[in-house]
């Protein structure tokens, strides 16, 4: 039975006792409903009386004819006598569990006015009591115990399906039980007992007597159940002494043999902060790196080291007392500024590798898991050894070619040996160590290992940070407002390469003005919100420059090597495929190479080669990674060379990577910069919370259009000198789009995608109103832990997806919709074991690692727009509704009025279909709830 029913039911015990089930106009029902029966107050808020009304009609409970209502029998054979009795009633006794006579006067008239109102009036001051004395109220008391055939614990009664409660008079004084009531409305909860105790219908129960209470529960869906119910008891109905109260909570965790399947295998434990035993001797013997299969560009720039301060750690711990007080405490606190930019920025950077550093111990081992590793011989080259390491083949860690890891023998004496990647595998690493260490070993031979992570990524944004300065990029990353009002700039007429670019308003003149560069010295940013096309502006403007301005080189970079593969493709297109250079880092895997792409890369077989500074510079377009793009500073491409130089995916990007693709690169007064992104949308993966907390994880796309006024609104507009905001989304139902669209994008969002495809769910036989293809299943489950692993998953989430999923691909090519595979489906959790679960346990899923930072309210923000606006024709989003309410953003979304079940997922523009697992926000970072966040290896 629906909540809403549920409501209806109470409503008609209310008119029963207030002795007006009499009244049938609609009307009349309405005024007493919403004046005298609703509950709006902080804690509840019943539903309007249309819906209950709907609820009572679809399940049976009442006839409609116009605005007449009458209740059907089944309703009103229910409540007869059970809450009034006739006046003069006798309070009935109870020996060894049997009703015995026992006469007593009525209670006074005061007390008689009860039923629903009065129980939602204790419901309200109870639970408000609840919080601060909650012993109190559990306690039995009074000579009055509460007891179970199932135990209690700590006043809470765990039960499978069915349970007695045993109410017993434990005290030398007959004690009258008065009343029980739920605190808040039942659901699948049956509560029978004998006599229909009630205020105006009590029970005295003698000295060792006891009376039982039955508590049933039916339910069919996945989840945790709890009712708190309180017992009201009074010495003596003759005089008006006061009733005491004893509260019980009972729970019910739902669960089917795949949630049994799912269980925690083993009890949730913390991993030490020190996972790996050391040895007391520094020694260690290096190892052979691989041999050198890259020709590399001169370093004419030298990257320095860039070690850690010798006080960091102390940093870090005055900075957990909130009154300590530092000079760099002061640094931090700071806003950026031109006079602090450098300096701020590697303080950030050094307070992250610390987290770093503390990060990467969990790998090693010992550990948790695992007591000691052992490696064997490489089979083909019997020079390496092989270490197994789980999850490396996901960035957990990062192992890179040519990276380095220490070991040393458990016995063997107290030299370390340091090993150097060779090849990296699926779950193992082949090695390179010292003869040393190898006519040591035999076969089985136990080890521990020390992991380390890549210093590079850090020390090219150092070295950026510096070269900002030195380079004077103060106009460039400090853009100040034009004195005067910017002169008309004459915009060209073109002719695009993807003529449905022409179609769109927003992307053509942004095309234009990137062409004219009207927002010089300042970046360019092209703000595209979800599915507006952000990449095909950035990649047309690409073509249109190199076709129109015969001097242009053009720098094109992206966070990742995955996005940047795909801007390159789409820049190939149309294009003089030798004109383009996609250049990647030696460590790169060169297997996962594009086929498309190979001819027009640094790929020579199967190692990377770097020409000569002067070959490469005869290029018109190179496409890198930001991090790569560090080793065209290193190799001496003058600053410059480069007459443009665009940034995708900027709102990923940390600012100083993003910084690596400008300093040293970029002529301030007559270079072009280009920025595409969503400060909207999440950020980079930022692992000290520090480091987040004093602004590492604000992209420099959002620190421009936060701080700085060309990139507002004025008079509800962006000056399109210097931004524009895509508008036109490509992707997504309109419904799927609402709430996103009125939240973050000014409501200015165009549904525009194809019609047949975003109406492909819409007559889905799930969907409870057809035509709107959004759903919010409340699941009430549980977060969970298990062994050494800080991420939390819910089985009663996973339980409902998989019922989503098997739905959604059984519906495959049925009436009239369109066949989808588990490609097409995405799934986006907040915590990664979430998603592991369902890709491990069932195969038809894909993973997805969502990149995530701290969940303060910014960034929930930021997850909750990301996790709506993947989907294009199917949103299914799975969640505690009690506890997404708490959320301002997440009670607006629920209680938009449209939705009728929930769940939370993501996968990435291609999807059809998407099914997102939302629960508990806590107190925890985010990334510290993921199951080993990725480790960044885009070099």
């Amino acid at each position: 039975m629906c909540f809403r029913c549920i409501v209806g039911l109470d409503f008609y015990k209310f008119l029963k006792e207030t002795q007006r089930t009499s009244i049938k106009n609609r009307l009349d029902l309405r005024d007493i409903y919403n004046n005298e029966f609703r509950r709006r107050d902080a804690q509840f808020k019943d539903p309007n009386f249309g819906s209950v009304l709907y609820a009572l009609k679809t399940a049976g409970k009442i006839k409609r004819r116009r605005d007449v209502i009458h209740f059907n029998p089944s309703v009103t054979d229910l409540y007869v006598d059970q809450r009034q009795t006739p006046r003069g009633h006798q309070a009935r006794g109870v020996h060894n569990g049997a009703a015995s006579p026992d006469l007593v006067r009525a209670c006074p008239p005061h007390e008689a006015v009860t039923g629903v109102q009065a129980c939602g009036q204790l419901a309200s001051s109870l639970l408000n009591q609840l919080s601060t004395h909650r012993d109190l109220f559990i306690a039995d008391k009074n000579g009055i115990s509460i007891t179970s055939d199932s135990p209690i614990e700590n006043g809470k009664l765990s039960l499978c399906y069915t349970a007695k409660l045993t109410v017993k008079n434990v005290g030398a004084e007959p004690v009258y039980f008065i009343s029980y009531t739920p605190l808040y409305k039942l659901q699948y909860f049956t509560l029978l007992d004998e006599h229909k105790v009630t205020k105006t219908n009590p029970l005295a129960i003698q000295a060792g007597d006891s009376y039982e209470i039955k508590v049933d529960f039916r339910c069919t869906t996945v989840g945790f159940y709890e009712a708190a119910l309180a017992f009201e008891f009074k010495p003596d109905l003759q005089h008006s002494t006061a009733t005491f109260t004893i509260v019980r909570s009972v729970e019910v965790h739902f669960i089917t043999s795949l949630g049994i399947e799912l269980a925690p295998t083993a009890p949730f434990r913390p991993q030490p902060l020190l996972a790996c035993a050391s040895v007391s001797s520094s020694e260690i013997v290096d190892g052979q790196p691989p041999e050198s299969l890259s020709l590399m560009l001169q370093n004419e720039i030298r990257l320095q080291k860039y070690p850690l301060p010798n006080n960091m750690y102390d940093l870090i711990k005055s900075l957990k007392h909130p009154k300590a007080h530092s000079d760099k405490r002061v640094l931090l606190e700071s806003p950026l500024r031109w006079m602090n930019y450098a300096e701020k920025l590697k303080l950030l950077l050094h307070l992250e590798e610390c987290q770093m550093e503390v990060d990467i111990k969990k790998y090693n081992i010992p550990n948790n898991e695992r007591e000691h590793a052992t490696m064997e011989l490489d089979r083909n080259n019997r020079n390496l050894l092989v270490l197994e390491v789980p999850g490396v083949s996901e960035n957990r860690p990062s192992v890179l070619r040519g990276d380095n890891l220490t070991v040393w023998p458990i016995g063997k004496g107290y030299k370390k040996y340091r090993g150097y990647v060779h090849n990296v595998e699926l779950d193992s690493v082949k090695l390179g160590f010292a003869a040393e260490l190898l006519n040591l070993f035999v076969k089985n031979m136990k080890f521990h290992v020390e992991f380390s992570f890549n210093r590079l990524t850090l020390c090219v944004q150092h070295r950026a940070a510096e070269l900002a300065i030195s380079h004077r990029l103060g106009n460039v990353l400090f853009p100040a407002a034009p004195a005067n009002s910017p002169q008309p700039t004459e915009l060209p007429d073109l002719r695009l390469f993807d003529s449905k670019l022409e179609k769109n308003q927003e992307q053509y003149e942004a095309v234009q003005h990137i062409i004219a560069g009207s927002s010089k010295p300042a970046p360019y940013l092209v703000f595209g919100p979800p599915g507006t096309g952000k990449t095909v502006t950035m990649v047309e403007a690409i073509k249109q420059i190199e076709k129109t301005q015969g001097s242009c080189r053009i720098l094109a970079c992206a966070p990742s090597n995955s996005a940047a593969d795909l801007l390159c493709q789409k820049i190939m297109e149309h294009m003089d495929k030798r004109k383009v250079y996609r250049m990647y880092a030696k460590s790169f895997n060169t297997t996962c190479v594009p086929e498309e792409l190979k001819a027009c890369s640094n790929l020579a077989g199967d190692y990377f080669q770097f020409p000569l500074k002067e070959k490469l510079m005869e290029y018109k377009i190179m496409v890198t990674t930001l991090i790569t793009a560090g080793r065209l500073v290193t190799g001496g491409i003058p600053p410059g060379h480069f007459t443009h130089i665009f940034v995708d995916e900027a709102g990923h990007a940390v600012e100083t990577e993003c910084l690596i693709s400008l300093a040293g690169l970029l002529c301030p007064e007559t270079g072009q910069v280009v920025l595409a992104g969503d400060p909207k949308q999440l950020g980079p993966i930022i692992r000290s919370t520090f480091a987040l907390k004093y602004g590492l994880g604000v992209s420099l796309l959002e620190r421009l259009m936060t701080n700085f006024s060309v990139y507002q609104k004025k008079d509800g507009k962006f000056n399109n000198h210097f931004v524009t905001k895509l508008l036109r989304n490509y992707r997504s139902h309109p419904a799927i789009l609402k709430i996103p669209n009125e939240m973050f994008y000014d409501n200015e969002l165009l549904c525009c995608a194809d019609e047949y495809l975003r109406n492909s769910y819409c007559s889905w036989e799930h969907l409870p109103p057809k035509g709107f293809p959004v759903i919010f299943h409340a699941v009430n489950g549980k977060d969970e832990r298990e062994a050494s692993s800080p991420s939390f998953f819910n089985r009663d989430e996973v339980e409902v997806l998989m019922g989503y999923l098997k739905k959604v691909l059984q519906t495959q090519g049925k009436k009239g919709h369109g066949t989808i595979s588990p490609k097409d489906i995405g799934i986006i959790a907040p915590y990664r074991k979430q998603v592991g679960m369902n890709s491990s346990q069932h195969t038809l899923l894909v993973k997805y690692n969502l990149k995530t930072t701290d969940i303060d309210l910014k960034m929930d923000l930021k997850w909750f727009n990301v996790a709506l606006t993947r989907a294009k024709a199917l949103l299914i989003v799975v969640g505690n509704p009690m506890i997404l309410k708490s959320d301002a953003t997440w009670d607006r979304y629920i209680s938009c009025g449209l939705l009728s079940s929930t769940h939370n997922t993501e996968l990435h523009i291609k999807e059809r279909c998407l099914i997102a697992v939302m629960h508990r926000f806590t107190a925890e970072s985010v990334v510290q709830q993921h199951l080993d966040p990725e480790w960044r290896n885009d070099l």
